[in-house]
């Protein structure tokens, strides 16, 4: 019946209005209710399903994220990290997306790229800089994280070329082994290089970092609004994080539609009839790598800002494998399914599992008794957030089995998959 509402544009306009209403009135006057905020990010997908005329969805898409989402997150700030991280997710996703989805070059590596960017403002917007060139020349000022966003696209994209280049002739299990061996070694350097020259502090990681400026806040004062820090940064950065992921959505549109794309397809499809038809295969793999990394480089320099602190730890095997995990779970190749894919497993890891572990816990400390089963005896080790990566496991699993071509394919891999020959 939903189905049939969704289909029909007045009934689903209707439908969709409703429940983002009510849901965002029941997240304001129950601000700590897990299950309704969840209700709310469900009708943002709904919206999205709903056949409702373009210029209106678009509306009422701007109006979801940019005015009610924000509300959401001053209620409680635990939702505005939540909606930040989805965004941050979605960039990397979408950026591996271009490396295994269009171009079906399997990166395990990808998390690299990921820390070149964060690192490479890291050292420059904190006082870590000082100890590489000497006096007392840094940190950069607030404004150069603007410039950064830019030096992040490019070192990754170089990045991605040197990556890029040994690995021209490989494809498949091979490919894999080579990138998930330069994701290690970018860590392991990382973890190694505070010595002899002092460049990443090591273990140890690179603290304070420079935010953005809130440049606006002269604005606001003359208006008579004394911004929070506490409260305007967390905004602040999701409309960062909303540009970003805005700027990529574009970005990966325009490639998947150009020459470019139709030539990433052909090499995934198959190398050698692609070479055949005159497909530059050094050059486009290169430039895949490239424009992959770019996203992860720029999204690198808003992590390490919104942190404020890294090390090495943040970018381990595990980030590259979950980000893998988004696009296959939402469909490779496909745009809305990596976007849907990141904010399924980041909402998982970070509000569901979570919240059930914190749930279980207020019921244990309540000496809670089920079945005659008294609570307070359960063993900490069953607490669902410990096996986050087990729950993942379990998911692509499933999804290989029952829709191998993911929740929102590309339609070529959706004919692909399900049309018999």
């Amino acid at each position: 019946m939903i189905k049939d509402l969704l289909d029909r544009p007045g009934p689903a306009t209707v439908l969709v209005v409703a429940l983002l209403l009510v849901t965002t009135w029941g997240v304001t006057y129950s601000p700590r209710s897990i299950v309704l905020f969840m209700l709310f990010q469900g009708s943002i997908l709904l919206l999205y399903f709903a056949r409702i005329p373009t210029r209106l969805k678009a509306a009422l898409t701007i109006l979801t994220l940019g005015v009610l989402m924000p509300v959401l997150g001053t209620i409680n700030a635990y939702y505005m990290e939540i909606a930040i991280q989805v965004g941050i997710f979605v960039a990397l996703a979408l950026g591996l997306n271009i490396v295994v989805g269009l171009a079906g070059l399997l990166d395990l590596g990808y998390v690299a790229f990921f820390a070149v960017g964060a690192y490479s403002w890291a050292i420059f917007g904190s006082p870590q800089a000082n100890l590489i060139f000497g006096g007392e020349h840094f940190p950069l000022g607030p404004w150069w994280f603007f410039v950064f966003l830019f030096v992040g696209v490019a070192v990754a994209a170089g990045a991605g070329i040197l990556l890029g280049l040994p690995v021209l002739r490989l494809h498949g299990d091979y490919l894999a082994l080579v990138t998930l061996g330069f994701g290690e070694v970018i860590r392991v350097l990382a973890n190694n290089l505070d010595k002899p020259i002092n460049f990443t502090n090591g273990p140890k990681g690179i603290t304070p970092i420079n935010r953005p400026p809130i440049f606006f806040a002269p604005l606001l004062r003359s208006l008579g609004i004394d911004p929070d820090p506490n409260v305007i940064y967390p905004l602040y950065l999701y409309a960062l994080v909303l540009l970003i992921v805005g700027a990529t959505v574009l970005a990966n549109r325009r490639l998947e539609d150009s020459h470019i794309g139709r030539a990433w397809e052909a090499i995934r499809e198959d190398q050698t009839a692609a070479q055949a038809m005159g497909v530059p295969l050094v050059r486009m793999k290169l430039l895949a790598f490239a424009c992959g990394a770019s996203f992860a480089g720029t999204v690198g320099v808003l992590f390490s800002a919104k942190q404020i602190f890294i090390n090495p730890e943040s970018f381990t095997f595990m980030e590259s494998i979950g980000v893998l995990a988004m696009i296959i779970l939402g469909g490779m190749g496909s745009i809305p399914g990596a976007i849907l894919g990141a904010a399924v497993v980041t909402i998982l890891n970070l509000q569901v599992l979570k919240g059930l572990s914190l749930w279980l816990n207020e019921l244990r400390n309540a000496g809670t008794v089920i079945f005659g089963y008294d609570l307070a005896n359960l063993p900490t080790q069953l607490e669902p957030a410990k096996y986050e990566r087990m729950v993942f496991g379990l998911i692509l699993v499933l999804m290989m089995i029952f829709r191998p071509q993911g929740i929102l394919p590309a339609k070529r891999r959706h004919r692909e998959l399900t049309e018999k020959p």
